[in-house]
């Protein structure tokens, strides 16, 4: 059989059926001659099928003998199937990385086209503005408006800067997290508090509210949590027209490690949106689907760039999914480490099994709200309805059954929180607490609303330590107009020893002390307080008030030492610390060494002389 003959079987069994007519025509007689005659091998790469699979093989002509004399040659057929698969790789790699530089580069040139643009915008305004305030110097008040804009300009150039300044930090490794122990319904309030005034100009509706949140303090870095917050709120606020709604729900996962919470934000809005292809690139720096000349939005493309670096150093996720004209959300996950501080208990005596009604017309609020008077130990009822609320409230006041607390939102659809509040203080004739639920800003209505029978307000998001608190001060509120009817104001005598290194603090106290009627005493440390005991004759000091951390001698070591005084009467003294030592473990360090109670600082004033009335009676 010849060699072509061969070569053909070979081409028709098993070679790639695109491969054929090239390697036919590489290994005919002709093309053999021809390209031996000026080299001495020659090779072709072809595919062949197997096991249904394609594999990468070569042929390879070499000249065999004396080429001069007679034209002999040897062929031959290895696989290089794993060697073409890594140069194929490599090469697709390298395509990659052009394609990724160029398209840096040309984000790059857009991002300082439009860093231009963005820069010169307000730099424009705060040297026309400028201009404009020195031309009308004696007119006040265009003076004060030109002012005005000159600062809202000087700070939106600031915060076009601090991105570009970020943003380099970032990709230094400059950027560290400090984790320290922080309140999250601290750093929602205040990012509320920062967006107000803009979703306040632009008339947008704003809703934050939280699901199932009960482990309120954690460790993270507030700064860095609260740029990724505020990064992407304002965001949706920047992209959502006049008369638009942005809405943040924060909710607890369950399924965390000992001592961790698993968080997730949610931030949507129904803005313009994104299209599909941008939302593939929107964590890339220097990235914006239009520029502001067209979409009328200033900014340098690195605010996501940012939030995302931000998320990954906390080793958190973020996610987005946008639709043109429909609008945009995010998603945002950490898991922050708990802290193990004391916590303040929830249940509140007086309100345990009592009927209260939540009255919203979201159902993922009323539902977080009545599990959280759940937890406080009250029988939580809601509904959807303004209308509904008066219904049940007339209802269960002929029943005898009433309400002990309502908690009302501010806007419901069919009844405004204000309209509600009135209809039911007429119903149970003003004696039940009510209690408004509100995003926004309540001092403009708070005159009408306390007229109408609202006895408190609570902000969203509500966190069940605010909602415990709220209620715990209205009971407490009660309790004390009843004391005052009750109880004639108690007359308070005596002289106090008061153990304090710190000026200030002597001065606060004394004066508090004095004012109330008892003689107060000074030691600066407590070396002096036990000189000053052990001079005295027993009854002369009725207590002693003790810091803890003092020069010479702290409060634990002059507690012991007084507990050891021969004089027996001297030595059962009580003492009280009074001390900015706050924790359980600052508490159970001042009773084991001898002390009979804990007051810490900040000074309570009802607390200091509800102690000092239970020693001393």
């Amino acid at each position: 059989m010849s060699l072509e003959e061969c070569m053909e079987r070979f081409i028709d069994k098993i070679v790639y059926k695109n491969d054929k007519e090239e390697l036919r025509m590489a290994s005919s007689a002709s093309y053999i001659k021809n390209e031996l005659s000026e080299k001495k091998f020659y090779h072709v790469n072809f595919r062949i099928i197997k096991n249904n699979e394609t594999e990468y093989f070569q042929m390879k002509v070499v000249r065999a003998g004396e080429w001069e004399r007679k034209h002999g040659i040897v062929l031959g057929f290895c696989s290089v199937d794993e060697e073409t698969r890594k140069e194929m790789e490599q090469k697709n790699l390298l395509e990659d990385a052009l394609k990724q530089a160029n398209r840096a580069s040309k984000a790059k040139s857009i991002f300082l086209s439009n860093m231009s643009h963005d820069i010169r915008t307000p730099m424009n305004a705060i040297v026309g503005f400028t201009t404009l305030a020195s031309t009308h110097i004696d007119n006040k008040e265009q003076v004060e408006e030109y002012l005005n804009k000159i600062m809202t300009s000087g700070n939106h150039l600031l915060s076009l800067i601090n991105d570009v300044l970020d943003m380099s930090r970032i990709e230094s490794g400059k950027i560290r997290l400090e984790e320290k122990p922080c309140s999250l319904p601290e750093i929602l309030h205040g990012l509320h508090n920062i967006v107000q005034a803009d979703v306040h100009s632009k008339q947008l509706e704003l809703y934050i509210d939280t699901i199932d949140v009960f482990d309120e303090d954690i460790y993270c870095d507030k700064l860095r949590l609260n740029q990724v917050l505020l990064n992407l709120l304002s965001n949706s606020i920047k992209y959502t027209s006049a008369g638009g709604s942005v809405s943040m729900r924060i909710v607890e996962k369950p399924g965390a490690p000992e001592g961790y919470a698993n968080f997730e934000f949610y931030i949507k809005d129904n803005g313009i949106g994104m299209s599909e292809e941008f939302v593939k690139h929107i964590f890339e720096p220097f990235e914006r689907e239009q520029n502001t000349t067209t979409s009328g939005v200033q900014g340098t493309g690195l605010g996501m760039a940012i939030t995302k670096n931000i998320v990954d150093m906390m080793n958190g996720t973020i996610n987005v999914t946008s639709e043109q004209g429909i609008g945009t959300e995010f998603f945002v996950s950490f898991t922050f480490r708990l802290y193990s501080g004391k916590k303040q208990p929830l249940t509140i005596t007086e309100l345990q099994d009592c009927r209260a009604l939540v009255v919203d017309d979201d159902f993922n609020t009323c539902d977080s709200v009545s599990y959280m008077l759940g937890q406080i130990g009250m029988q939580a009822e809601w509904t959807l309805s303004g209308k509904e609320a008066v219904l049940r409230t007339h209802q269960a006041v002929m029943r005898g059954n009433d309400y002990r607390v309502y908690i009302v939102d501010w806007l419901l659809p069919d009844m405004n929180g204000v309209e509600v509040a009135r209809r039911i203080k007429k119903e149970t004739n003003g004696k039940v607490p009510i209690i408004v639920l509100t995003a926004y800003d309540w001092s403009d209505i708070e005159d009408e609303a306390r007229e109408a029978g609202i006895t408190a307000f609570c902000s969203k998001p509500l966190f069940l330590s605010e909602l415990s608190n709220c209620l715990y001060s209205l009971i407490g509120t009660e309790k004390e107009a009843k004391k005052k009817e009750e109880k004639p104001k108690k007359l308070r005598t005596g002289r106090i020893l008061l153990a304090e290194d710190i000026d200030l603090n002597q001065e606060i106290a004394s004066t508090l002390l004095n004012e109330a009627g008892f003689c107060t005493e000074i030691a600066d440390n407590g070396q002096i307080a036990l000189d000053m005991l052990k001079k005295s004759e027993p009854g002369y000091y009725q207590l002693i008030l003790m810091d803890i951390q003092m020069p010479v001698m702290n409060g634990y070591e002059a507690t012991k030492a007084i507990r050891r005084l021969e004089n027996k009467e001297l030595a059962s003294i009580p003492i009280i610390a009074m001390t900015a030592n706050a924790f359980e473990e600052d508490k159970q360090e001042a009773l084991k060494c001898g002390m009979n109670s804990h007051i810490s600082k900040p000074i309570d004033i009802g607390n200091l002389f509800d102690t000092l009335d239970k020693i001393l009676d």
